[in-house]
């Protein structure tokens, strides 16, 4: 295979960035299909809902094919309101392993970009590595645009740094977890080692002990109470 090959597979180097993706797949990620041509807005064929790979200019309708001849076209479809191209379309000029493949009008189709979904289904044991959706276990992407950021160098690094930081959280937790079976094997309590640095109270003698339970006597009037002063 020719190196120009190459660079249009996306199989480019590992240490280029910049040749690793063809230079019209990002442009067409971005683009906003299914809209109505504004140069042919009076056509009833006027929905944009075509690419062309060698200008990258923007979506086309199907009349603007005519200004492209001998270019590179792409149909895009949708399903269920995402942007979506047949397999057999995009895996000739674009490498689409571990992007996960569905079948949607008896054809097989690759999504453009991620769908993310707020939790994954019960029994899920594979996930997409960007956007979390639940996938076949064969896959690692549930689109091109995930594809895209999860093989990225930064994207790598940032998912490095995260495992390593659940690892060093894991270890101190578990350092925690045997300082905590230490102490209670050795029936060791941190509330009496922090007592045992004041003085205990004293025991109730006999003479405090029979003044707490003394009980107020009856009260008496003041003398002078029922005194009658005549003048």
């Amino acid at each position: 295979m020719k190196p120009k090959n190459r660079r249009i597979m996306g199989a480019g180097g590992p240490d280029d960035e910049d040749n690793r993706w063809p230079p019209w797949l990002k442009p067409l990620l971005r683009e906003r299909f299914f809209v109505q041509c504004k140069l042919h807005a009076d056509s009833h064929k006027s929905e944009c809902n075509m690419y062309c790979m060698d200008c990258m200019n923007g979506a086309l309708c199907s009349l603007c094919l005519a200004y492209h001849k001998d270019h590179r076209a792409i149909q895009i479809r949708r399903s269920s309101y995402h942007d979506v191209i047949r397999v057999s379309e995009i895996q000739k000029v674009l490498d689409i392993s571990g992007v996960q493949t569905y079948v949607i009008n008896s054809a097989r189709v690759v999504f453009l970009n991620e769908r993310p979904q707020p939790r994954p289904g019960k029994g899920v044991t594979n996930t997409c590595e960007v956007c979390e959706r639940s996938l076949l276990d064969s896959f690692r992407f549930c689109s091109l645009g995930c594809k895209i950021v999860g093989t990225s160098k930064n994207f790598q690094k940032r998912k490095k740094q995260q495992v390593a930081m659940a690892s060093d959280s894991e270890d101190s937790y578990s350092s925690s977890s045997s300082h905590a079976r230490y102490m209670k094997k050795n029936n060791i309590n941190n509330e009496n080692k922090v007592q045992s640095f004041s003085p205990s109270t004293p025991p109730p003698t006999p003479a405090s002990y029979r003044t707490a339970k003394r009980r107020k006597g009856i009260p008496h009037r003041a003398p002078m109470g029922g005194l009658i002063i005549e003048y």
